[in-house]
């Protein structure tokens, strides 16, 4: 091949290769926007997950004091009845009863937010997932470009919409 022929055969290549470039850079900057979405979503879910979980662990700690307090009602009742002082001993006895009720209805908002914060732990996840998937379409795009293989951008896309399918992913669980 001489050399003139290949530099036309080179500026072809050239050419052709100029549109799958622009066509690869738009895409990447599609999945780039997309990918800055989703990590935003995916830090916003995991803090409210770490937020939901302190204040879980919050009314574990406020259940537990109401435990010790009942526990020590209950002492200080049974002290007194065996004293004879029944006057003494009901106020003890009612005391007990309602931190008991008070127990009850802390321990169902401690369970609500525990609930609340392990569903948000999994839309993290899925958020995290669907960043992970859109970061290896970059990858794959900016592979795409250097080896100018269009194989490579077909699966860059397909990661990339798997990244944002497993990211709406939340909304149908929410």
């Amino acid at each position: 091949m001489s050399t003139g022929e290949e530099l036309h055969e080179q500026a072809e290549h050239a050419s052709h290769g100029e549109p799958f470039n622009k066509r690869v850079a738009a895409t990447m900057a599609m999945i780039a926007a997309a990918l800055a979405l989703v990590s935003v979503l995916g830090h916003m879910a995991t803090t409210e997950e770490l937020l939901l979980q302190q204040k879980s662990s919050d009314q574990w700690a406020y259940y537990q004091a109401k435990s010790i307090r009942r526990y020590e009602s209950e002492v200080a009742r049974d002290i007194l009845q065996s004293l004879a002082k029944a006057d003494a001993a009901a106020s003890y006895t009612k005391k007990a009863t309602q931190y008991r009720e008070d127990q009850n209805g802390i321990q169902k908002e401690a369970q609500k937010l525990q609930t609340e914060s392990e569903f948000s732990g999994r839309k993290a996840r899925r958020y995290h997932f669907g960043e992970l998937l859109l970061e290896i379409a970059i990858v794959l795009s900016s592979l795409a470009i250097l080896t100018h293989r269009e194989a490579m951008f077909w699966f860059a896309v397909v990661c990339g919409a798997g990244g944002v399918a497993v990211a709406a992913s939340v909304l149908v669980v929410a």
